[in-house]
């Protein structure tokens, strides 16, 4: 009844819409309260409210979204309200956002009109490390010995 040629079709199909479904965002609607952790490999957009910690690739805190707990994630874009410490290798805070608490971040960027209270400090790409070379012995070409039992040129 099904050719094997639909088969293939049906199994590309499933495979793009799982694509697809990686690089869609979760996103946390406005009428939504979350009290919990939240953990992801991808792109997490907050419009509701979340009241705990958030582990992710990319957090968005839209206009009317607010999160109060620990932020750990690549990029971080506030427009709404973050309370708690941010930890990012790029922030950027638009000039609606209300950021209370500490950033350690790479990249900051602060529009005109944000608020921000709290600490923030740069810190540094992890360089890899680069191994020590050993010492190397260096042997003397003459050996004091010798010296002393060269001939000595005549004075003149």
């Amino acid at each position: 009844m099904f050719s094997s040629k639909t088969n293939g079709q049906s199994e590309q199909v499933t495979r793009m819409s799982e694509a697809q479904v990686k690089s869609v965002p979760s996103i946390i609607s406005i009428d939504l309260k979350v009290q919990g952790n939240l953990s992801s490999n991808g792109e997490i957009q907050v419009d509701g409210n979340v009241e705990g910690d958030i582990n992710c690739k990319a957090l968005i805190v839209g206009t009317k979204g607010s999160v109060s707990g620990e932020v750990v994630a690549q990029t971080v874009r506030i427009h709404g309200a973050i309370k708690g410490q941010v930890k990012a290798k790029s922030v950027f805070l638009a000039s609606s956002a209300q950021m209370s608490g500490d950033i350690e971040h790479e990249s900051l960027a602060i529009e005109p009109g944000s608020f921000m209270e709290g600490h923030c400090k740069r810190t540094q790409a992890k360089a890899p490390k680069v191994a020590k070379p050993e010492p190397v012995a260096v042997k003397p070409a003459v050996k004091t010995q010798d010296v002393e039992a060269m001939p000595r040129a005549a004075a003149s």
